[in-house]
């Protein structure tokens, strides 16, 4: 086990770095949603997105 552990350690650290990333943007999409902000878009000029109704409410 720790052989195996040890030959891979490498992969294992950016595996980790990589969950710890992905995780990091959906606690951050999550808090904007509740903020009542857009997670789609990051600007406020959106009437030509197909996503305007839903993004920005009125």
């Amino acid at each position: 086990m720790f052989t195996w552990i040890s030959n891979n350690i490498g992969t294992i650290i950016i595996c980790a770095v990589l969950i710890a990333i992905v995780t990091a943007i959906i606690v951050s999409m999550v808090r904007k949603k509740k903020q009542g902000k857009s997670v789609a878009c990051n600007c406020c000029n959106c009437k030509g997105c197909a996503m305007s109704g839903s993004c920005h409410k009125q």
